[in-house]
């Protein structure tokens, strides 16, 4: 009986610290942006990007998701446009400018929501849904894209 009593005590006193163990998806998003930093990536919450129009509008309210971007030396001369894309169904729109999308783009996983360019750095939004093979395909594509600037 003490035995029982003891255990149930200590049970209760290490309950509470369960709650501090990190479910499958915590570890699973873990993952994902360990293999990001390795491959040179960072990531951070950024605000989606939006439209002038769209930022004006009653009732609009930014939406922060994962950010995994790839730095950008310094431009030379001349400071890089800033640019976003959408995907819209299955193609990519621009979100201020009728620009056209880089072509790698059509290879990112469908979790993916957007994709920016600005003077630091290019990068995609997601909401990390999906699997490593997912993370991979983003690294490739940022590398490229960052070889392609």
């Amino acid at each position: 009986m003490t035995y029982l009593l003891i255990a149930v005590i200590i049970a209760v006193a290490l309950a509470p610290l369960l709650h501090f163990v990190p479910s499958k998806r915590q570890r699973e998003q873990a993952d994902f942006r360990e293999a990001a930093a390795v491959a040179g990536l960072f990531v951070e919450f950024r605000d989606l990007p939006w439209s002038q129009r769209e930022r004006a509008a009653p009732g609009h309210r930014p939406e922060q998701t994962i950010y995994y971007g790839k730095r950008l030396p310094a431009s030379r001369g001349a400071a890089r446009s800033q640019c976003a894309w959408r995907r819209v169904g299955d193609a990519w729109e621009g979100v201020e400018l009728r620009n056209t999308p880089p072509v790698f783009l059509e290879e990112l996983p469908w979790g993916v929501l957007a994709a920016s360019l600005d003077e630091g750095s290019c990068g995609v939004y997601w909401r990390e849904q999906g699997d490593h093979e997912s993370v991979a395909c983003i690294i490739r594509v940022l590398h490229r894209w960052q070889d392609d600037l």
